[in-house]
This record gives C-alpha cells, sequence and structure tokens, in this order.
C-alpha cells in the first residue's frame, strides 16, 4: 500500500548519524510521555488517539448535517488559528483551482473571522447579499474577538435577510460542552451543535467536527480523511516510526544553528497546507525563548522571490519539501513549428514532468548550496494521504516539542496581544490596564 514516506537529503552533510541517534533517548522519552500523559500538557493529548476512537455514528452526523446547506448558495465558516486552518488547508488541496472551495452540487464555502479586516467584512457582506447562506462558527469561548464580530455581523444579516427560522436551521455551533456565550447562545435558539472537547486545542483540531463539518460541507470524503489519520496512528504508534525520525532530525539541525524551517512545496493547491503547518509548529514550540522559526514557500513561484536568499543567504536554514506524486489531470506541451520560445526540446512532455525536474534541480541546486533538505513524499492529494499527512505532523509536533522540552500544547504567548488590544478599546474589567497602556503611550 502507498503511504507517505521520509527522506533525509544532505543532513549528513551538516549532521552526523550520530547527532540524530543522540536524540534518541530524548525521542523514546516524548513517545512515553504522550503515550502516557505524563508530559507537560497531558490535559491536551485528546488528538493522540482521536483517529482510531471517532465513532461512526460522529461522522454520519456531520455528513447529514452537511447536507442540511444544499439549499445554500454559500456556508461561512467563522473561526481563527486552527478552528480554521485545517479545514481551509484540506479543502483547498482538495479543490479546483478557479472553483475555489465550489463542490460540484451544493454551496461554496468561504470564511471570515480569521482577521478583523472592515473591508474584507464588507466585500463578503456583499458577496452575501441577496444568496441564500449558511453559518458555522466555530468558537469554544463565543467572545474571541475576530470571530464574534463576524459572527454578529452575520448573524444579524442572515436573520435580516432570510428571518430567524431560516437563520436557526442554518446557523451550526461548534463550540464548548457545556458552557460559554456562544454555548448559551445556541442553547435560546435552537442551533445544531458540535462539541470542542476540552482536551484538543485548536492547533490539533481539524480531525473534530471543527475541520470536518466544513470540508463535508465542501463535498469531500471526511471518512477517508479520517482511516487516512487513523493509519497513521497506526505506523507511528511505537519507536522508529517516521514521525519520530523526523521529530529527532529538525531538532539535531536547530542544535547546530539552523534556526529556520522552510516547508517547500511544487504544488500550489498546498499554500494552505504550509499556513496549517506554520500555525501547528510556530504555537506548538515557540516559547521559553526557543524554537525552529517555521516558514513556507511555493516553488517554482517563490524561487523567482526568496529562491536567491534560500541558495545564498545566511546558513541558518534547512528545507522539509513535500512532494506530490501523481497530479490529477493531464496536459501536455505542444510543439510549435516556430519555436521561438524555444520550448521544442520539451515538447510531447507532460506538465508535471518539467515541475518535477524543477523540484528535483530545486533540490539538487540548494543540496549544493549547504542547505539541508528533509523529503517528505505523498502518492498524490486525496483524503487519505491528507489524513496521514496531517496526523503525521501532529505527531512529531508532540514528539519534537518534548526533545525541545518545552509544553507543546499551551500557547502563553497569544495572550499578550489580546491584553493590549483589550485595554486600548477599554473593555470592561480592564481600567487598570487601559491607565497603564495609555500612560505608556504618552510617555
Amino acid at each position: 500500500m502507498k503511504t507517505i514516506q521520509v527522506i533525509n537529503r544532505n543532513v549528513l552533510g551538516v549532521i552526523s548519524e550520530n547527532d540524530i541517534n543522540s536524540l534518541q533517548a530524548a525521542a523514546n522519552s516524548a513517545m512515553e510521555k504522550l503515550h502516557n500523559g505524563t508530559g507537560a500538557g497531558n490535559d491536551f493529548l485528546g488528538w493522540l488517539h482521536l483517529p482510531s476512537e471517532t465513532p461512526e455514528a460522529l461522522l454520519d452526523d456531520i455528513n447529514a448535517t452537511a447536507k442540511k446547506f444544499a439549499d445554500c448558495e454559500y456556508v461561512v465558516a467563522i473561526g481563527i488559528g486552527g478552528s480554521y486552518l485545517g479545514a481551509k488547508a484540506v479543502i483547498e488541496a482538495l479543490s479546483d483551482s478557479f472553483a475555489a472551495y465550489k463542490p460540484a452540487n451544493g454551496p461554496r464555502v468561504v470564511f471570515a473571522g480569521q482577521n478583523i479586516g472592515e473591508d474584507y467584512l464588507h466585500e463578503l457582506k456583499g458577496l452575501l447579499a441577496g444568496k441564500k447562506f449558511g453559518i458555522i462558527v466555530i468558537s469554544k469561548s463565543g467572545t474571541t474577538t475576530e470571530p464574534a464580530i463576524a459572527f454578529r455581523m452575520l448573524r444579524e444579516m442572515l436573520e435580516t435577510q432570510e428571518g430567524k427560522s431560516f437563520a436557526a436551521a442554518h446557523i451550526v455551533a461548534i463550540t464548548d460542552a457545556h458552557k460559554g456565550a456562544l454555548r448559551k447562545l445556541a442553547t435560546e435558539e435552537g442551533y445544531k451543535t458540535f462539541v470542542i472537547e476540552d482536551n484538543v486545542g485548536g492547533r490539533f483540531s481539524v480531525l473534530t467536527p471543527v475541520g470536518l463539518l466544513p470540508i463535508a460541507v465542501a463535498g469531500y470524503d471526511i471518512k477517508a480523511l479520517v482511516a487516512g489519520a487513523k493509519s497513521m496512528e497506526i505506523a507511528t504508534a511505537a519507536a522508529g516510526n517516521i514521525a519520530e525520525t523526523y521529530a529527532m532530525t529538525r531538532n539535531a539541525l536547530y542544535r547546530t544553528g539552523k534556526k529556520i524551517e522552510i516547508l517547500v512545496n511544487f504544488n500550489p493547491k498546498l499554500h494552505y497546507f504550509a499556513e496549517w503547518w506554520k500555525q501547528l509548529y510556530g504555537e506548538s514550540e515557540g516559547k521559553d525563548g526557543k524554537g525552529i522559526f517555521p516558514a513556507a514557500v511555493d516553488n517554482t513561484t517563490d524561487l523567482h522571490s526568496m529562491g536567491q536568499w534560500i541558495q545564498d543567504g545566511e546558513r541558518t536554514i534547512f528545507e522539509t519539501v513535500i512532494s506530490v506524486g501523481d497530479v490529477k489531470y493531464t496536459e501536455v506541451i505542444p510543439s510549435d513549428e516556430a519555436n521561438l520560445d524555444g520550448l521544442n526540446y520539451i515538447a510531447g512532455r507532460r506538465v508535471d514532468e518539467v515541475n518535477k525536474m524543477a523540484e528535483l534541480g530545486t533540490q539538487l541546486a540548494h543540496v549544493d548550496g549547504n542547505v539541508p533538505n528533509i523529503l517528505i513524499t505523498i502518492p498524490e492529494l486525496t483524503e487519505q494521504y491528507l489524513g496521514e499527512l496531517i496526523y503525521f505532523f501532529e505527531k512529531a509536533c508532540g514528539i519534537s516539542g518534548y526533545i525541545l522540552d518545552v509544553n507543546p500544547f499551551n500557547q502563553p504567548g497569544v495572550e499578550a496581544y489580546k491584553k493590549n488590544m483589550f485595554a486600548l478599546l477599554n473593555k470592561p474589567g480592564y481600567e487598570a490596564e487601559s491607565a497603564a497602556i495609555q500612560a505608556k503611550l504618552n510617555k
């Protein structure tokens, strides 16, 4: 059976097998902490066995709920961070590039609440004006500023445009089981709800209703996605697995001064997968003055922008390349009698063959430029293999964070900007902070 693979290219030119193997004890300890629940953040390990423990009945309920939006032209998924990135990553990877998030039959999925862009919200409201639409609102508390603003505005618009009865039947809340503003509102208004479990953090939530419902609405096979994740859960259960190897290798590189990891793809459909990956690793490892900085490039596009820096810039980087084996369609480069562009030497070849040679040529050039390279191959972009890839990176992230000796499952730094924003907006309860920040600004 095909599956994803991990291959180290040129890392041994920078680190040795001994450097990687010296982290084996730390990796073993990390695996024990994850599987025994003895490490920091152990109250957020609900993702670990999520694929194998997700009931079939829940997936059936999600699919049935998705079908209730069939009379909508649009469904707005409202959330921020892990509450939208995972769904967007999967939907974009599987969608037609020019019919974004639009299945053959059914609503188009669009996103809100991931920013505080006034123009963005105005333009979204313009898109939805006069159209039947539904809302999936994702928030544990219901008070996170960005999604709360978007939900308040779009709920009012939907109720005004279609009536409260239609709105109640076309709003789904994914929130806390018992408490919080959104739970209270959902109960009062009779919204269909799904639960965000307390032991699953946002950046690990794509395989919960948080990610699965928008993906199902977009017309994709969530059972295959979860099945793929389950196969990777099984494959990474024992020592010596590929997630452990990846975690050990990246930490060995980090200890030699390779402070930046660049996730590289040669398939434009993976752009938002990289955005999801950046949150997963940045929020999990960037704390206590530690952590590899996660960056990403879309090649060959970014070879004409970031390529120079990667090839010849400061040698504090390494690359992890996601290589997709088979593409969905076949397009052959035609011959041209005049050959003014000089392309007849590749006439008759598939576009993807040229892309693969660009990929290999880039890797060889970067290896020659002393950029350590980790290659991850995925057979094709399907729900099965994306599920495998998601779980692979989640498991490796938990192992890597423990090797780094941080709590991979908290995010204390995320609250810093919120406190300042609330103080600047004079939010009730922040009077002392408001006075302090105004004094600071007036200096």
